[in-house]
């Protein structure tokens, strides 16, 4: 595994130069997953794709785990570049391109969870996550238990919206509707409901919360 996801792979046997990549097999499997799921992804079925015979991938791949786990790699990409910015602007622009990354590869909630060997994009991800907080004041621990904090912010938004389709306009419909007849049972559901106003806030209220307690202990570590 270590071997495929970091770039030391070599088709195993000897024979004709193989005329398929690791790469191609791997980019099949991406557009397998992000058109039918990532139940639908199976050595057979990414064959069926490039194609080749079932038994050509395994000279690039052992089995399907093995096949996730570069497709995930591949899929997420490195983080995006961009220009240096304060710790707490650049926290929030890491946090929100890994909600984009998620929303191009929705399967990537499932296939990046558990424990796993991470490839060289996901630990490019968390390199810029903890970049931003080195000159912070805190300490390793700290700054890892804040990127886990503000990913899992991410991933439960992603979750919510990306992979049941489930938007905070959809909860807010159905809210609306079950208050029509039943508000007298639920005054402070209803009333909530009178004043809300964007109904699509979730991710970025929530980051900013994250951020300005993770600010408030900045000041108190600094002070």
């Amino acid at each position: 595994m270590t071997e495929l996801l970091w770039g030391g792979h070599q088709p195993r046997g000897r024979g004709p130069k193989p005329v398929i990549t690791l790469a191609a097999v791997a980019e099949a499997g991406i557009r397998i997953a992000d058109t039918e799921g990532l139940d639908a992804v199976s050595m057979q079925r990414v064959a069926d794709e490039l194609p080749v015979t079932k038994m050509a991938l395994y000279r690039h791949v052992p089995g399907k785990a093995e096949l996730v786990a570069v497709m995930s790699d591949l899929a997420i990409g490195p983080p995006p570049e961009h220009d240096p910015m304060p710790w707490r602007a650049a926290l929030k622009t890491w946090a929100l391109d890994l909600y984009a990354a998620f929303a191009a590869h929705p399967w990537l909630l499932r296939s990046t969870i558990g424990r796993r060997l991470l490839g060289p994009n996901e630990l490019t991800w968390m390199e810029h996550g903890l970049a931003a907080l080195t000159d912070s004041g805190l300490d390793g621990g700290e700054q890892f238990d804040s990127i886990l904090l503000l990913s899992s912010h991410v991933r439960n938004l992603a979750q919510q919206t990306l992979d049941t389709g489930l938007t905070e306009a959809h909860l807010n419909q159905a809210f609306a509707e079950i208050l029509a007849t039943e508000a007298d049972r639920f005054p402070s559901l209803a009333a909530a409901m009178r004043t809300a106003g964007r109904q699509d806030q979730g991710l970025e209220f929530g980051l900013d919360r994250i951020l300005d307690g993770l600010e408030l202990h900045l000041s108190a570590v600094r002070g």
